[in-house]
Parts: structure tokens; sequence; C-alpha cells
């Protein structure tokens, strides 16, 4: 088997990403729909094996990567530094990929003739106020918050938890270097769950594929086409400039070196559960050090969600061609500052971007029949769109990183500049 791990994993994962989706259209085409449903969702099990470990691993890995990379800092004051740094550039990177899917709706004007007489209205709920997520973020038991998986409140804890290590000077040495120690099993075990990501992805692939088909993805063409070339031109554009202009280095690099974490983010449609990878690929890759990629990287996977933005604009403006609102325009940078608001802190998981999609239609007074209909239109296929969506978002947080830790410092520019490692 000594081949198959001499391939580079992002290939391993592209070659299961290709194959899945041949062998789910396959299935869909020469089995009957009953008997093709039952062979995928056995088939899926695999990938489902695969997101339960990457799962699994994702609060003890923010946890302990946060405290040991805050504690490599071996300054307080640092972590105020790369922090704000971090924020600043997460915000700017937002408002512009809102702008970029805005631009995207306007061109490719993707609700313009589409029927929705077939779709069901579904409601999704209403979204957690802003004052209440604020205060979620200080959890009242920080062990509860880390059973729960409650991102944010883990990410508050150990951020003031590294801080107070290093305030205990020697005395905090012995957890510290136990935190640093731990991460590194941590990273350990997951190099051992990605050599299983080319199978996971080949069963999740497969049945999205097998179950949604070709039919689905021709009836949204133009909207898809809108979200995947508006988010290729964010990624080259902003995250390319990042990494070109602020932080001085070849841009092509960059995007080889992150194969990895954007074939599995892909397949996944989850921020969260690609984490562990992201961490790994800028790291390994990159040449980012701990104390940048266990603070920025967590961050980054909470609150970066410049996917979401992007997709937000890009549907409101297909909500008002498809419905015939008016937009005037004052319309257009409110949806942008709408949506990039709303966005930032998104759960990490597939589709919760339509939770947040009535906040975003009410800035030009959508009904709530309209919405309901709108969303129960996207949901069907919304996979093929939160895919790109979180490709973005695992790219940003990596860019970011990337650039932070240029300016602490805190790169090894002969790592980043030399061939990746699996």
């Amino acid at each position: 088997m000594t081949w198959w791990f001499r391939i580079k994993l992002w290939q391993r994962v592209m070659l299961g990403l290709v194959l899945g989706a041949a062998f789910g259209l396959a299935v869909s085409q020469s089995m009957d729909a009953v008997a093709a449903e039952l062979l995928l969702a056995r088939v899926r099990i695999v990938g489902d094996v695969f997101i339960r470990l990457i799962r699994m691993i994702v609060v003890p890995l923010v946890f302990f990567t946060l405290v040991a990379g805050i504690y490599a800092m071996g300054d307080p004051k640092k972590l105020g530094t790369i922090g704000v740094k971090a924020f600043i550039l997460y915000i700017a990177t937002t408002f512009f990929a809102n702008l970029i899917g805005l631009g995207m709706g306007v061109v490719f004007r993707p609700g313009v003739g589409v029927d929705l007489g077939g779709a069901e209205p579904r409601q999704m709920g209403d979204a957690q106020p802003l004052g209440e997520r604020l205060m979620g973020v200080i959890p009242e038991n920080p062990f509860a918050a880390l059973v729960q998986g409650d991102m944010l409140a883990v990410i508050f804890f150990s951020l003031l938890f590294g801080v107070g290590l290093l305030m205990a000077h020697d005395q905090g040495k012995p957890a510290g270097r136990f935190f640093e120690s731990a991460s590194e099993g941590i990273l350990k075990m997951t190099y051992i769950i990605m050599e299983l990501a080319p199978f996971g992805v080949f069963g999740l692939i497969a049945y999205t594929a097998g179950t949604k088909g070709v039919e689905t993805f021709t009836a949204i063409l133009n909207l898809t086409l809108a979200v995947y070339v508006g988010a290729f031109l964010h990624m080259i554009i902003v995250y390319g400039g990042l990494i070109r202009i602020l932080a001085n280095l070849p841009v092509w690099r960059f995007f080889r070196d992150i194969l990895d974490a954007q074939m599995v983010a892909y397949s996944t449609s989850s921020s969260s559960a690609t984490l562990p990878v992201t961490i790994k690929t800028v790291s390994q890759n990159l040449g980012v050090k701990k104390s940048v990629a266990g603070s920025v990287l967590p961050l980054g996977a909470t609150i970066n969600m410049d996917g979401t933005s992007l997709y937000l604009g890009i549907v409101a403006l297909f909500t008002a061609q498809a419905f015939g609102y008016q937009l005037e325009p004052q319309h257009y940078p409110l949806i942008a500052i709408t949506a990039a608001l709303v966005s930032i802190g998104t759960a990490g998981v597939p589709s919760a971007s339509l939770f947040l999609l009535s906040i975003v239609l009410d800035v030009f007074e959508v009904s709530p029949e309209h919405t309901a209909l709108i969303i129960g239109f996207i949901f069907p296929f919304d996979r093929l769109l939160d895919m790109m969506r979180t490709v973005v978002n695992v790219t940003g947080d990596a860019a970011v990183a990337t650039v932070v830790a240029k300016w602490e410092g805190e790169l090894d520019e002969d790592v980043y500049r030399a061939k990746p490692t699996q």
C-alpha cells in the first residue's frame, strides 16, 4: 500500500470525489429509485463515520491547540495584537465577499424566469437574536460548553485560560507543557483520521450525486453559476490579494498548499469539521507557527463566514428578481451590511446560512410567505451551494492566518516556499 500513501492527500480526496460522483450518478441511472436509495444510504455510512470522527476531534482540538497556541506566545500582549489583526482582516474580507455576491446577482440575474410553483414553503425557524448570541459567548459552565460543542464559548474559555497560564509564569509552566504535549497528540490523531478522507468523501459525494441528480443541478444553473463564479473571484482577488500585497508571498504556492483543506471542506460542507485539516495544512504546508495557527484558525472557523455573506447577497437578489421586488439604490448597501453582520458567527454546519436568510430579506420587506417559498425552493439542492461556500470560508481562514503570521514573524518562509508534505 505504499503507492497509495505516496499520492498527495488532496489528490486522493479528489479521486474519491470524482469516483463518488460517478458512482452515485451510475447507481441512480441504472437502478430503480428504492434500490438506488438503499444502496447509496449504505455507501454513505462510510462518509458518516468519517464525519463523526472529525466532529469527535474538533472540540478537544480547538481547546488544546488554542490554549497551547496562546501559551506559546509567551506574552499576553501578543495575543491582543494577533487577535485584533485577525479580526479586522476577517471583517474586511466578509464585506468584500458580500459586494462580490451582489455583483454576481446583478450580472447573472439568477431569479429571472425561475418557476417557484413546485416549491413547498419551508419554515426554518427564527434566528437567534444578536444579543443572545453575544451573551452566549460567555459560558455559564465551561465543561457543559465542551460537552455540547458550543464553539464560541469554548474559544472564549480557552482564550482566558491560556492568558491565565501566561500570567501564572513559572507556576503555569507544568500545565502549559501539558497542553503543548496534548495538542501534539491531538494533531497526530487528526493525521490518522485524515487518511480516511478519500473514502469518506467517496461515500458523501456518491449519496449527494445519486439522490440529487443532474436534473436538480440544471434547474438552478444560474444560481449555482453565480455562487461558484463569485466564490472563485473572491478567493483569487481578495485572498490572493491578501497573500500577494499584504504578505508579499507567492499566491500560487498558497493555493497549491491548501488543497487538502479545500477538498475536505467541499465534501463535508462544514467549516468546523474541516478545522483539524486546516490546522494541519496551514502548519505543515504554509509554515504558520503554532502561536498563530492555534489561535487564529479556531477563531476563523467560528466568525469568518465569507462564503455565507457572498451567498446571502446573491440569494437576496435572486428573491427580488423571482418575485419582482423593486430594489432601490439604498437597498444594496443595506443588504451588504446586513448579510455581512449576520454571517459572523454562523454555525459551521451544512445549510446553517438558510437560518439567516429571513433577516437579510427583511431589508426590502419580503413577505414571510415569499421567504418560506424561497427557502423551500433552495433547500433541496442547498448542499451543492453550501459545499462551495465552505471552501471559501476555509480558504479565508488560511489566508488570514498566513498574513497575520507573516506580520508577527511567526511564518517559516522556507516551509511556505517548499514543496508541500502529505
